[in-house]
């Protein structure tokens, strides 16, 4: 069964190829929940095999996060809270996940948009505080980019990974991911603390100096 849905699931990323691509990461991007892991894992798999150029799809995967990221903040900048409360009834958000990424902005600031893209359930849904708050759109986009980015390239290399591993075989797909993601993330979340802080720092010292 799990081999059988593999199977198709690659036959579908040959059949729409870079715009599905794009167009596939806008959406879960956006606030209609699609997993990325059902994505960027293929088409870095079909990278792997020579079917699809492997810069390609990282940047189709990270043009597609803006592009939907970016349909979030618009929505909750123009539209307002009340309205994207009540659409999210119907697209399958809870209340409860609007208001937990509404906390994590506040607690975090701006530099929750570039954290929240390697986080699950606020991932899609971070950019919405973020119109709401009018972040700078330049910083938006910034930050959105970077983590998304990150989070792309993780996911396509690990899809990657798999691929090159000829004696893997598809029915065990989903234990190479974990271990492939757990290796990963060992890296990144470092390097996200890093950054984290060196933030907070820059933005304390902004502050002390009336910037």
């Amino acid at each position: 069964m799990l081999e059988s849905f593999i199977q198709w699931l690659l036959d579908r990323f040959r059949d729409i190829g870079y715009p599905g691509i794009l167009l596939l990461m806008a959406v879960e991007s956006s606030i209609i929940p699609l997993p990325s892991e059902l994505v960027m894992p293929p088409a870095g798999y079909l990278a792997a095999k020579g079917e699809l150029s492997l810069p390609l799809v990282i940047l189709c995967g990270i043009l597609g996060s803006v592009l939907g990221a970016l349909a979030n903040y618009g929505l909750a900048m123009w539209l307002g809270r009340a309205f994207v409360h009540r659409l999210g009834r119907y697209v399958l958000v809870s209340e409860r996940s609007l208001e937990r990424s509404e906390r994590f902005f506040a607690a975090h600031g701006e530099i929750s948009t570039f954290i929240a893209r390697m986080l699950p359930v606020i991932r899609h849904l971070i950019s919405l505080p973020a119109g709401l708050a009018r972040m700078p759109l330049p910083r938006f986009v910034g930050f959105t980019a970077l983590g998304a980015g990150i989070w792309v390239t993780v996911l396509t290399m690990i899809g990657w990974t798999i691929g090159r591993k000829e004696d893997v075989l598809l029915g065990t797909l989903n234990a190479e991911v974990r271990r492939e993601a757990a290796h990963a993330m060992t890296f990144i979340v470092p390097a996200l603390v890093v950054l984290a802080v060196g933030y907070v720092i820059w933005s304390r010292r902004r502050r002390s100096a009336g910037l």
